[in-house]
């Protein structure tokens, strides 16, 4: 099942919450920086292990942690493209981004799942096609593995949008 919804991604109760990650997985802005202060020092803490254990995230990859104060179980951390006008495979990186997370989340027996919109804030990923790629990068992990509840959670009005008609059309 996908679902869409509007609101704020640190309330949803999932297995996992995917946060839209920076590759020191130390916090950020946006997502990122609501994740780490909703969720509390332990995420930090659970990152700060797997930095020492392998250094920080590339993009398209995913690790995850405990969720900390969070609804969730899980904080998936997943690093997005950061959008130069597709020519530096960014398309690729962002499926990568949403087929890692699930992977790890199946991996965690979680049975459900909350993505944010991977790369369209400050990475500038274009709305539209982010939409496209991650509700088309779903459905084909789902065919294979259909024991995943995926929600879309936006924080605005357009990618919601956006992403119910990628829904409706891929």
């Amino acid at each position: 099942m996908i679902a869409v919804i509007r609101g704020d991604i640190t309330k949803v109760h999932a297995d996992a919450i995917v946060n839209a990650a920076n590759s020191s997985l130390l916090g950020g802005g946006g997502v990122d920086g609501a994740i780490h202060r909703a969720g509390g020092p332990e995420i930090l803490e659970d990152c700060r292990k797997i930095i020492a254990r392998q250094g920080g995230c590339k993009t398209g990859k995913a690790v995850i942690t405990t969720a900390g104060r969070l609804p969730a179980k899980y904080v998936i951390h997943t690093v997005g493209p950061v959008w130069n006008g597709g020519s530096t495979n960014e398309r690729d990186r962002l499926k990568d981004c949403y087929h890692n997370s699930l992977a790890l989340a199946l991996a965690n027996d979680c049975r459900s799942i909350a993505f944010p919109n991977i790369s369209t804030g400050i990475y500038g990923y274009p709305k539209e096609e982010a939409a496209i790629i991650a509700v088309g990068t779903v459905k084909d992990f789902l065919s294979d593995h259909p024991v995943l509840e995926v929600i879309f959670v936006s924080f605005d009005d357009a990618s919601e949008q956006l992403l119910r008609a990628a829904l409706k059309t891929d």
